[in-house]
């Protein structure tokens, strides 16, 4: 059964950073193309960044040039990099896998399978 194990996150003061990390199981990770997602409190589930297997990374608007994608397939992990965090990143975090074509908005709710990471919590304090 594949299964995604989310580690990271906590609650930071605004400038401060995060690392997240998320590491696969049960599936062949190093042809998988990984990505996270984040959810606000009354907001939907809103891309963050992706990154191919051939390590084409993608940033969301309101995070590129503050966050940064990287994997380590002989870990079968990636991670999320968070810099100069702001209030309004405080979301719960989640990774996934190959989520498709890996839309701007994911839903009112981020999805729960076994492509999903279980959530992780971010809070920045102004």
């Amino acid at each position: 059964e594949v299964h995604l194990e989310q580690s990271g996150g906590g609650a930071v003061q605004a400038g401060g950073s995060l690392t997240l990390s998320c590491t696969a199981s049960a599936f062949t990770f190093v042809d998988s193309d990984m990505g996270w997602y984040r959810q606000a409190p009354g907001y939907g589930c809103e891309l963050v960044s992706t990154l191919s297997r051939r390590s084409r990374a993608y940033y969301g608007d309101r995070v590129r040039g503050r966050f940064t994608i990287s994997r380590s397939d002989a870990k079968n992990t990636v991670y999320l990099q968070m810099t100069s965090l702001r209030p309004d990143d405080t979301a719960v975090y989640y990774c996934a896998a190959d989520y498709g074509a890996w839309p701007e908005s994911a839903g009112s709710t981020c999805p729960k399978d076994d492509h999903w990471g279980q959530g992780t919590q971010v809070t920045v304090s102004s």
